[in-house]
């Protein structure tokens, strides 16, 4: 997180000047200055208004609050305030447990969306799926909530029931039963799946590495030291932090660049490069990837990608290609701004933003999920926009999907994964993946 502390001087200063009679051309700086108080006057005017004159009573913290999501959330989908009570709870997001349902959410159009639900949480348990726009909670509409709001109705101590409402596709609203739970960090799980070591990353929080680490070990054991392919599963994962996306990378990277970084300035450009000494070297490796595979989970399958480490499957990622920075207000006792600041780029130079991963070989993990829409980073209201025009291609072509009578129950991307692997097509794919 940044830390940016603001001053008031500069702005209580300013309200101080007066201006003599004498008529000076204005520069164009002062002429923007002139117009900015101008408007502030209108946003003080309108607020004196609502206040006086609103049917019901006001609370004045409640619409400053509001004006605030409103100004930001008109700039993107990720920007937002936080309230100082907000603040504190997300500091324990990252590091700590909650309490709540466990899946990550945007807001399109008014709408809370799901991106996507945590392994093992009661969302995933009761079978919310990424897509699913929540509509209710406990009867109650939720349309047109600011998603801060929405997700502290989410909220709320463990073992407490909640009813929420969704919509999905064409279908009608369905609704899930679930019982608030502690959210805890996730750790990685490992496996040897028909003869291959299996990775599941399901987000990036401050132990991923950690257990990452400890998981190849334990792979490494069970294989008597030599692995012979591995397949990382980032399917679903929704992200989580920057330096865990860097140290992951670390295990299957020797070095050299993982993604850079940049901002509004030229100048404001910053890269971020895997540890010497992989883990897992020489081991054949295939990346699983979905529509919600979003922002450090990109980072890790284009890192991979990009420097010709192993084979990416799936489907194109969700396409979160931009970095916001908390920004604490006078040390938090304000709250704090959560803004987007910078955008990722692969080492290619690929900007992920809008785009998404496209994998090397586009496996769906049902006919179902090539017939549905694909909504990405690009379909949400105010998203940034990808510069890179010429990358911003979303076709996807030649998609692989179950044959008829393939187990609905089954993993068929996984499936493929391994036989990709073992079946000696792996080299030949890789090449093929390298030259394309």
């Amino acid at each position: 997180m940044k830390y940016i502390l603001p001053t008031m001087g500069a702005v209580a200063a300013a309200a101080l000047f007066t201006f003599s009679t004498v008529s000076f051309p204005a520069s164009a700086k002062e002429t923007s200055k002139s117009d900015t108080f101008k408007q502030l006057e209108l946003f003080a005017d309108v607020m004196a208004r609502v206040r006086n004159e609103y049917v019901v009573d006001v609370d004045d913290v409640e619409l400053i609050e509001g004006a605030l999501n409103g100004m930001l959330h008109n700039l993107d989908p990720h920007s937002s305030y936080i309230n100082p009570e907000q603040f504190k709870r997300l500091q324990t997001t990252t590091s700590g447990e909650y309490g709540g349902l466990g899946m990550e959410v945007t807001s399109e159009s008014g709408v809370v969306r799901v991106v996507a639900p945590i392994d093992e949480s009661p969302a995933k348990e009761a079978g919310i799926e990424a897509g699913d726009y929540i509509t209710e909670i406990d009867g109650e509409s939720i349309i047109g909530v600011s998603l801060s709001e929405a997700v502290e109705q989410m909220r709320g101590k463990p073992g407490e029931p909640i009813t929420i409402t969704v919509i999905r596709g064409n279908e009608d609203p369905l609704e899930f039963d679930l019982v608030r739970a502690v959210i805890k960090s996730r750790a990685t799980k490992y496996e040897i799946k028909d003869g291959v070591g299996y990775l599941r990353i399901p987000q990036f929080n401050e132990k991923t590495t950690v257990t990452l680490v400890d998981a190849v070990a334990a792979l490494k054991k069970e294989f008597d030291g030599k692995i012979p392919g591995m397949v990382l599963d980032l399917r679903g994962n929704p992200g989580g932090l920057l330096d865990e996306s860097i140290t992951v990378s670390s295990v299957f990277l020797d070095g050299g660049e993982v993604v850079s970084t940049r901002g509004r300035k030229a100048d404001d450009v910053k890269d971020y490069f895997a540890k010497k000494g992989q883990l897992v070297k020489g081991v054949p490796l295939v990346v699983l990837i979905d529509g919600a595979s979003a922002s450090a989970s990109e980072i890790v399958a284009g890192a991979i990608q990009d420097r010709d480490r192993g084979l990416v499957v799936g489907m194109t990622s969700f396409g979160k290609g931009s970095v916001q920075s908390v920004i604490p207000l006078r040390g938090g006792r304000d709250g704090a701004l959560r803004m987007t600041t910078q955008r990722y780029y692969t080492p290619s130079g690929r900007s992920i933003q809008g785009t998404g991963i496209t994998p090397d070989i586009f496996i769906a993990a049902s006919q179902e999920e090539v017939n549905r829409d694909r909504i990405s980073e690009s379909d949400l209201p105010n998203s940034i926009q990808n510069e890179l025009a010429n990358e911003a291609d979303k076709s996807e072509l030649d998609i692989e999907t179950p044959p008829e009578g393939f187990e609905e129950d089954g993993d068929y991307q996984l499936k493929r994964a391994i036989e990709i692997l073992k079946d000696g097509s792996y080299t030949q794919k890789l090449a093929e993946a390298n030259e394309g």
